[in-house]
């Protein structure tokens, strides 16, 4: 029997302007280290995954500085404008279509070992892959645009409703042909999942944890620094 091989991809091109800072978001500093090495630690810390790809842009000035750049297991290609394209570039570097492959946001560094693993067992026996994601909580409300403020439009049912996470888990082969085939056709894709649910597959949701936070806005760095703490302290 072939083993199974998992593989993450981490796109890491983007450069994050909602955080206005002076430089993309990945490589701001936490914890002790930027937010991007975190991440690529939290993966790693799995035995299951002996690689990381990561997409940076062609010219990062930043990445070269990491010692992550001269880590063995992890392999560099330039990505693109969309997230879509560094995802593409990532694939691109793994030559065996049935291998698994884990995508994974560069600013998601607190993951846990747990959801990792939770996530690979459902994947694994699953025909379409699984994403990790987090059962909706909150009264969530449908608006609309007005000349001023947005005007609520009616409350939205949350059962059923998920907030998608990362990593998002499938064969190489299969989430490359679909990413293909919706690209193609004009799709929105926001996540590689929308792409296997425009082809009319269907991923497995596997609950996460609520504090596999995406640092997106300035406010979420404390609370990034935070968790990231609390799991550093439960290793030791």
């Amino acid at each position: 029997m072939i083993a199974k091989e998992f593989i993450a991809v981490v796109p890491a091109a983007g450069v994050g302007s909602r955080m206005a800072a002076d430089r993309p978001k990945q490589y701001l500093h936490i914890a002790g280290k930027t937010i991007l090495e975190h991440t690529v630690d939290r993966l790693l810390s799995l035995a299951e995954i002996t690689r990381v790809v990561i997409a940076i842009s062609a010219d990062d000035p930043y990445f070269p500085l990491l010692p992550l750049a001269t880590d063995p297991r992890i392999t560099v290609v330039d990505g693109g404008a969309e997230r879509a394209d560094s995802v593409f570039a990532g694939l691109a570097a793994i030559d065996n279509d049935n291998a698994w492959v884990l995508v994974h946001d560069a600013a998601r560094p607190c993951v846990r070992q747990t959801d990792l693993q939770a996530l690979i067992t459902a994947a694994v026996s699953s025909e379409y892959g699984a994403i990790l994601a987090a059962p909706v909580r909150d009264t969530m409300k449908r608006g609309q645009n007005t000349l001023t403020q947005p005007q609520i439009s009616h409350t939205v049912d949350r059962e059923n409703l998920w907030h998608a996470l990362t990593p998002q888990m499938f064969r190489v082969g299969q989430l490359r042909d679909a990413l293909t085939a919706a690209l193609a056709q004009g799709a929105t894709i926001t996540d590689e999942a929308s792409a296997l649910e425009f082809c009319g597959y269907t991923p497995l949701l596997v609950a996460g944890r609520s504090d596999n936070l995406k640092v997106t806005q300035p406010e979420d760095l404390a609370l990034a620094e935070f968790y990231l703490q609390l799991l550093l302290k439960e290793q030791h």
